[in-house]
C-alpha cells in the first residue's frame, strides 16, 4: 500500500521536538484510537525510529510504513493493534503516591482478582522498578511486561498467579 493509498485517521506533527516527546505524543494519540485506526506521526528527531519501533513491538501496535516527508522529517504510519493496555482486567493509576503505597494498593486489588487476571499498575514512584521485582518474586505475581511511558513513569502489567 503506498502512502497515497494509506489514510491516516489522525496526523501528529512533532517536528522540532526531541525524544522522547514524539513517542509520548504518539502513545497518547494511539491510546485514543480505535483498533486498526492509523496515526501519521511526523518527526525529525533521529531517535524516533528506534523508540517507535521498540514501543510498537511491546504494545502490539504496528508501524506500517515510514517515508521522508516533502517538507522535512519522517512520516511514520502507525496502526493501533491490540496493545497491552487492552489486556488488563483492572487499571490502578497511582501516580504521585510514594512507595510502598503502589505495592500496598496493587496487593489489595490483586487479592480480589481471579487467577490469571492482569492488573495494569501505573506509577511514578522513584523506587517502584526495584521494589516491584522483589515483591512479585516473593508473592508469585508475574510481571507480564513493563513499559516506561514517560521519564520516571512506568506501567507494569501484573498477572495474578
Amino acid at each position: 500500500m503506498s502512502a497515497k493509498d494509506m489514510h491516516a485517521n489522525v496526523k501528529l506533527d512533532m517536528r522540532g521536538l526531541t525524544c522522547p516527546a514524539p513517542l509520548l505524543g504518539a502513545k497518547r494519540v494511539v491510546d485514543d484510537l480505535k483498533m486498526d485506526q492509523i496515526l501519521l506521526l511526523i518527526s525529525d528527531c533521529p531517535g524516533t525510529k528506534d523508540d517507535l519501533f521498540a514501543w510498537a513491538e511491546q504494545t502490539n501496535n504496528k508501524v506500517l510504513r515510514t517515508e521522508p516527508m516533502p517538507d522535512g522529517g519522517t512520516g511514520y504510519y502507525l496502526m493501533k493493534g491490540k496493545g497491552a493496555s487492552q489486556q488488563a482486567n483492572v487499571v490502578l493509576d497511582i501516580r504521585g503516591v510514594h512507595c510502598p503505597g503502589p505495592i500496598v494498593e496493587a496487593k489489595k486489588l490483586l487479592n480480589g482478582m481471579k487467577t490469571g487476571e492482569i492488573l495494569r499498575l501505573i506509577s511514578n514512584c522513584p523506587g517502584i522498578r526495584s521494589d516491584i521485582v522483589g515483591w512479585a518474586e516473593s508473592t508469585g505475581i508475574t510481571i507480564v511486561s513493563t513499559i516506561e511511558a514517560a521519564a520516571g513513569e512506568y506501567e507494569f502489567f501484573l498477572k495474578k498467579g
